[in-house]
């Protein structure tokens, strides 16, 4: 174990508190304009998958699990298991539903992942923070929305809804944040 301010822990990370593991789902540092900042996390308690809210300042003290952190590439999926493969060793894993959580629509055939393990079972993964998708439908520019900095509803080829600007059309591939589906920037391919 290894200790770590509450503002430094991410999504992915694996946190031990009173005996038990969490996988922090989403972690989020809030400085409001009086008082003492906090970070929020939001976690999956491992043993049962039962997910907590935990809320500390961001200077408290929490416990970073010693967790096998490797990269591994994506193969397919089977079931509701998604397999990967240690690149040097050739070792598969299998990734359940539980594990990928809303990381999955962006998972890619090939695309490397950082997968941590504890006591050899999947506990975390996190995807490249940016991943390339086709936009499949957009809704019409409503009359007067020209400005620049106007966005509408357009569906990615994953299957998740963004908000793109005005002027992406479908058929354009653009890049999105794994982190929530939001739009960074029209694709350069």
């Amino acid at each position: 174990m290894v200790s770590v301010m509450a503002s430094n822990v991410r999504k992915g990370n694996v946190i031990e508190k009173d005996n038990k593991l969490y996988v922090v789902l989403k972690a989020e540092n809030i400085h409001p304009g009086k008082g003492t900042p906090v970070t929020h996390l939001e976690m999956r308690r491992i043993s049962d998958g039962v997910k907590v809210q935990e809320r500390c300042k961001t200077t408290d003290s929490l416990e970073k699990a010693f967790i096998d952190e490797r990269t591994y590439s994506y193969l397919y999926k089977d079931g509701d298991h998604y397999v990967f493969m240690e690149p040097e060793t050739f070792d598969q894993v299998s990734v359940g539903d539980d594990v990928m959580g809303d990381w999955a629509p962006y998972l890619q055939e090939g695309m490397e992942v950082r997968l941590s393990t504890f006591n050899g079972v999947p506990v975390s993964i996190v995807l490249p923070a940016r991943v390339t998708l086709e936009i499949t439908d957009t809704e019409p520019v409503v009359k007067g929305q020209t400005a620049s900095g106007s966005f509408k509803p357009a569906m990615l080829s994953n299957g998740v809804r963004t908000m793109v600007p005005t002027h992406i059309v479908p058929g354009v591939r653009v890049v999105v944040l794994t982190e929530d589906g939001s739009y960074v920037e029209r694709a350069k391919d």
